[in-house]
């Protein structure tokens, strides 16, 4: 296995861990837990592996089947899943410790049960919870912290720009996490960009927005180059549009074309390629196993031959393990 120089830059993301260039990453797998098919909820935790591009589910499962949760990994250490519904509206995190796959369950909780929330991480040092629904069916603005050495929760000063959820995150490691569309109770569906900065956790908002306000969209990143969202429905139509955030500028431009899907979920092998899987079609009740490839030195999308253990909807983000660093 690998390792890196621990001087180099590390992954933030719901996506993976981007080299500098004088090194090779080792790129290891890809995960999404959880959804929703034809009404029963799921525990299994499905595994695509970067290499074979082949796909497995975990002989670990979730501590209860569920839908809605927020997913972000430590690369080369651990995934995390947060929060979720299972007839309840939950609290706990999960824990998927690399390379062994086992799970776990913390001790730290949300300091409120909620549902699709927006993850994204700046790995080896934390995760993040921004927004989401509450028991109560009220969206929120606060942003939870999850710190990797000590899994412990804090929630930090920094909110979203208005109450959130069902929106991209994905970040550009050391840098920022980025919060893209969603949906919020005073506004509806949103074009919004917010972004985090790690190194003081503070938030400011894009002049770019995407072009189009979505909810239930998924997002991932090419760390140290672009993030990406993909996925959503906007009151009217699905959004078939995945649309680039260029982080040197932070500007956003449309790249390729999905399928009509909302709510799936997507992770990265960041500097090869992303993946979009599951989710619906507009006005569909069937959930999707299909994944689609994203190469990141073309931004074209092609159709893999593997395909989930199970349709799976109501998803709301993957994590990666691109290994240690």
């Amino acid at each position: 296995m690998t390792r890196f120089d621990s001087r180099r830059r590390v992954s933030t993301y719901t996506s993976a861990w981007m080299p500098t260039g004088d090194e090779t990453s080792q790129t290891v797998a890809g995960y999404v837990g959880g959804g929703n098919n034809a009404g029963a909820f799921l525990a299994s935790i499905d595994k695509l592996t970067f290499l074979s591009e082949t796909v497995a589910a975990l002989s670990a499962t979730f501590t209860s089947a569920r839908y809605n949760t927020s997913q972000l990994a430590n690369s080369g250490v651990a995934g995390y899943l947060a929060g979720g519904y299972d007839g309840s509206v939950l609290s706990g995190i999960d824990k998927i410790t690399f390379p062994a796959d086992t799970k776990s369950t913390l001790s730290a909780t949300l300091p409120t049960a909620r549902t699709g929330a927006i993850p994204f991480a700046n790995s080896g040092t934390a995760g993040y919870f921004a927004g989401g629904g509450d028991a109560s069916g009220t969206t929120l603005s606060a942003i939870v912290k999850l710190t990797f050495s000590s899994d412990a929760i804090s929630t930090i000063s920094a909110t979203l720009t208005s109450e959130n959820r069902r929106a991209a995150g994905f970040a550009n490691s050391g840098v920022a996490g980025y919060a893209a569309g969603g949906t919020s109770d005073s506004s509806g569906n949103l074009t919004r960009i917010d972004k985090l900065t790690f190194s003081s956790d503070t938030k400011s908002t894009l002049s770019a927005t995407l072009t189009t306000g979505r909810r239930g969209t998924t997002g991932f990143a090419n760390s140290g180059t672009a993030g990406y969202v993909g996925f959503g429905f906007n009151d009217s139509a699905t959004v078939t549009a995945v649309e680039k955030v260029t982080f040197a500028s932070d500007t956003v431009s449309s790249v390729a074309t999905l399928p009509e899907r909302t709510d799936g979920a997507g992770f990265a092998n960041t500097g090869t390629a992303g993946y979009f899987m599951g989710g619906t079609s507009d006005g569909g009740i069937t959930a999707q196993t299909e994944i689609r490839k994203l190469t990141f030195s073309s931004d074209s999308l092609s159709t893999l031959s593997a395909t989930l253990t199970a349709g799976r909807n109501n998803l709301t983000s993957g994590f990666a393990d691109c290994g240690v660093f």
